[in-house]
């Protein structure tokens, strides 16, 4: 069996930079441990496979494909950095000659289409909500610690020190230790747990943050947090383009310590820091290994 497989570096315009992204073209279908044991071979973050929805579809002209993305351990439900490096192998490579393509996937319809020398891609956006002390002790099974939230620790739904609120933040506890953290949000769309820093820090902080991800599996089991997001709001610019704000990503539910550069992470950063800073374009850099 041959697959043609492309390798795209997404979200940069510099070989070896940006998210690496294997990209496979199926004329046929796979079954499920050909899907994965590829993805393993690969050995990125994502492996996308693009198949066609009917049989007289064609790489070339045709403009809606079938989509999915596997990393080395599990298949993924939603994938921006490979979705961008699907478009980019069907335009560039494959010579594809419509303006928009549409991506059936998992978590719906995704949209490429051509903006110049861009690609610019339409995901969803998934709101995020605020833990209470129920919501928390259901989420996290974890032991009490202690973590600064804010000025003091105090638990946000009942205003004292409340042992269910500590056993919440175990989970970030055993990931980024004594750090500040001034809000914490969950995505039952994405199973990630979005942690925003305290504005007290700077992009070099996150940036150098040593982040302990082995253990977080081991820790949530409940199939509730997949994913783990650090955000920071952004810096005025001083002699670089300022940003609204940072971000981190870490995965070891997937097999991914750490992602370089997360596009599908923005379908909750985007509304989140849209609502906290009031605007509706922003530029992001995400600060990932």
């Amino acid at each position: 069996m041959k697959l043609p497989i492309f390798i795209a570096d997404a979200f940069t315009a510099t070989a070896f930079r940006g998210n690496p992204a294997a990209v496979c073209l199926l004329e046929r279908t796979l079954d499920e441990d050909t899907h994965q044991n590829i993805a393993r071979e690969m050995n990125l973050s994502e492996t996308a496979f693009i198949r066609k929805l009917q049989p007289t579809d064609d790489f070339t002209q045709s403009s809606r494909f079938g989509l999915r993305w596997f990393t080395p351990e599990a298949e993924f439900p939603l994938c921006g950095h490979a979705t961008l490096a699907s478009a980019a192998v069907l335009f560039h490579k494959r010579k594809n000659t419509n303006s928009t393509l549409t991506f059936v996937t998992m978590s719906g319809e995704l949209k490429a289409r051509r903006a110049e020398d861009r690609i610019v891609l339409d995901f969803p956006l998934y709101p995020t909500f605020p833990q209470d002390v129920h919501e928390v002790e259901d989420l996290i099974k974890a032991q009490p610690w202690v973590l600064a939230y804010g000025a003091d620790l105090l638990c946000p739904g009942c205003g004292f020190e409340c042992s269910y609120f500590i056993d919440f933040f175990h989970l970030n506890e055993a990931a980024i230790g004594d750090t500040i953290v001034q809000d914490i949000r969950y995505s039952p769309d994405t199973k990630n747990l979005l942690v925003r820093l305290s504005d007290s820090y700077d992009r070099s902080f996150l940036e150098s943050l040593k982040v302990n991800t082995e253990p977080l599996p081991g820790i949530e089991k409940t199939g509730k947090v997949r994913g783990l997001i650090l955000t920071l709001k952004g810096e005025p610019g001083g002699q670089t383009a300022p940003y609204d704000f940072y971000s981190r990503y870490f995965a070891p539910w997937f097999g991914v310590a750490e992602d370089p550069v997360t596009g599908s992470t923005h379908t909750l950063l985007g509304p989140y820091w849209s609502e906290e800073l009031g605007k509706k374009e922003m530029r992001a850099f995400q600060c990932s290994r």
